[in-house]
């Protein structure tokens, strides 16, 4: 029973050696504990009630690119113990004589409701990679600890990316749901598309197309993995995108970063259903790297991010943009010397936030899920 107990309370607390600005940092889980993942990847974080935070997280496959199963890990004392996982998507499980894999995890608790959802991206197993994958979800009652799936009723039907958060605005008294998403449907058609939009819905169950995002120049610059936040009480909505160029002509290979590498934005100010001309953000750095982006309760908005070359990901810095000021300068948000990436916050009380990120080594990415405490 001993060793039961140790691992359903483990959490390593992370040692000096570490730099920044967020606090009692944790270890949620480690690949060491999962002999049969080959990552742990591209965390969410979520609020179910007073100190009690559920994390869910990729389970990575070998020779599968972002593709494996979903785990969620449960925490009833604000983030200082964790729980043994719960399976919330599994590759392992056959559907007739299909089997799929599932990626990039979004968990989502509608206020005022005892249930809470993650969303995901669901591909069938035999695919190379997740890019051409479809909206999955599964809903839970106990507060992360069991999940159960459901089949939404798609109206968008084509293939899509998710990463970034749900937001929730009221349009004529009803909640509408807002789901950031991009199509990279290039990388395995030479005539495919890379385009960023929005789903929209009423229910959580069935999704609307919402509004594309128009470049300058349309197609030169693949904008994915947005982040959308409410800017304002008119509900306006601006989104930060991650950016790279487009592939070279004849080639299926992602871009580079652009130059000069920074992240670019586009509001909306009808719920999303349209949005501005995308432009670049002259203060926010980005080399092909997912960044966190949103507003604080007292209207501060901030961006976690990935400094250094393309592709590097290794400290995590962030900025801060109070109301009606300039962004700051860039500061320390966690950094060990070792390989950091995909943060994502939560605000759980005016300017205190709950953050998770995935960490690895000196040498490799996504070895284990981490979790943190910031105070703007």
């Amino acid at each position: 029973m001993k060793p039961l107990l140790i691992a359903l309370f483990m959490a390593r607390i992370v040692s000096a050696q570490s730099s920044g600005d967020v606090r009692d940092v944790r270890v949620i889980r480690t690949t060491d504990q999962e002999p049969r993942a080959a990552l742990l990847g591209q965390p969410s974080i979520a609020l179910w009630k007073e100190k009690h935070l559920v994390v869910a997280y990729q389970k990575g496959i070998a020779g599968k690119g972002d593709m494996g199963s979903i785990d969620s890990c449960v925490s009833s004392n604000d983030g200082g113990s964790w729980s043994i996982p719960s399976t919330v998507f599994d590759h392992e499980q056959r559907h007739g004589a299909m089997q799929f894999a599932y990626c990039n995890a979004v968990l989502y608790k509608p206020p005022g409701q005892e249930v809470m959802w993650c969303f995901a991206m669901r591909c069938p197993l035999n695919y190379a990679d997740s890019e051409d994958s479809h909206l999955a979800a599964a809903y839970s009652g106990d507060g992360g600890r069991s999940w159960n799936p459901v089949e939404l009723a798609m109206h968008y039907t084509g293939p899509l990316v998710i990463l970034g958060e749900i937001q929730r605005i009221m349009e004529d008294g009803h909640p509408v749901y807002l789901l950031p998403a991009h199509r990279n449907t290039k990388r395995a058609d030479p005539m495919g598309q890379r385009e960023h939009f929005v789903l929209r819905s009423t229910s959580l169950l069935n999704w609307h197309l919402g509004g594309y995002v128009p470049q300058p120049e349309p197609g030169k610059i693949f904008l994915h993995e947005g982040q959308i936040a409410v800017i304002n009480e008119q509900q306006h909505l601006k989104m930060v995108m991650r950016t790279s160029s487009d592939a070279q002509p004849g080639s299926m290979a992602d871009g580079g970063a652009l130059d000069p590498p920074r992240a670019w934005s586009s509001t909306s100010t009808d719920g999303g259903k349209t949005w501005s001309i995308a432009q670049e953000e002259p203060d926010l750095w980005n080399t092909i790297s997912e960044a966190w982006f949103g507003q604080s309760q007292a209207g501060s908005q901030l961006y976690v991010y990935n400094d250094g070359p393309a592709r590097s990901r290794m400290a995590l810095r962030y900025k801060v943009k109070p109301a009606k000021a300039d962004w700051s300068d860039e500061r320390t948000f966690f950094d060990m010397g070792i390989h950091n990436s995909y943060p994502t916050l939560i605000e759980i009380a005016p300017g205190e936030y709950r953050a998770v990120w995935d960490s690895g080594d000196e040498k490799r990415h996504r070895r284990a899920i981490r979790f943190g405490k910031l105070k703007l």
